[in-house]
């Protein structure tokens, strides 16, 4: 019986330790953060990046795309897609007011639905409290010449104007920023 304890406490160790070494330490999709500064304001976005592996992103849940059409994705792994901003500002021509918002979208073949909502820094599968939704655009989704094998978000000045973008595998979606 004394053993049986003994591997009980040992097994929990080796599952804890294999947990925190592979979610915390080295994650497979790696946590980064994109920040940028833009007429007084500070932006930034705080995410996980996948990469493709191979594997099909977008498409019909059918044909086991990671990332089906029509469907809520955290936009990102791990956690949730973390995005923040110091002042007031215009996001993909909707009145955004300062703060911290989970960014999650649905993902679509021409467009994507984007959310912002109240509700950020949540780490899992939960979708979040849509009650809770401040903000909700709809931008055109772009195809991409060459495939981008990890998930990429940053903000790019095109023309006076600032753009939120997000790529990956053989698409693309820019967020008006004003």
């Amino acid at each position: 019986m004394k053993y049986i304890k003994y591997a009980l406490v040992g097994l929990l160790i080796l599952i804890v330790g294999y947990i925190t070494f592979n979610v915390f330490l080295f994650p497979v999709s790696p946590l980064d953060k994109v920040t940028y500064s833009y007429n007084n304001t500070e932006l930034e976005v705080q995410y996980s990046r996948p990469y493709k592996k191979g594997r099909l992103i977008f498409g019909l849940k059918s044909d086991s795309a990671l990332v089906p059409f029509n469907e809520y994705w955290r936009t990102g792994a791990n956690y949730s897609t973390d995005f923040s901003v110091s002042n007031d500002i215009n996001f993909g021509g909707k009145e955004l007011k300062s703060g911290k918002y989970w960014l999650y979208t649905i993902p679509n073949p021409s467009s994507w639905k984007v959310f912002l909502n109240e509700e950020y820094g949540s780490f899992g599968f939960f979708e979040p409290d849509k009650t809770k939704d401040v903000l909700e655009i709809e931008v055109s989704s772009n195809s991409l010449e060459k495939s981008i094998e990890q998930f990429t978000i940053y903000f790019v000045e095109n023309e006076s104007k600032l753009y939120l973008r997000l790529k990956w595998d053989t698409t693309e979606i820019s967020i008006p920023i004003e």
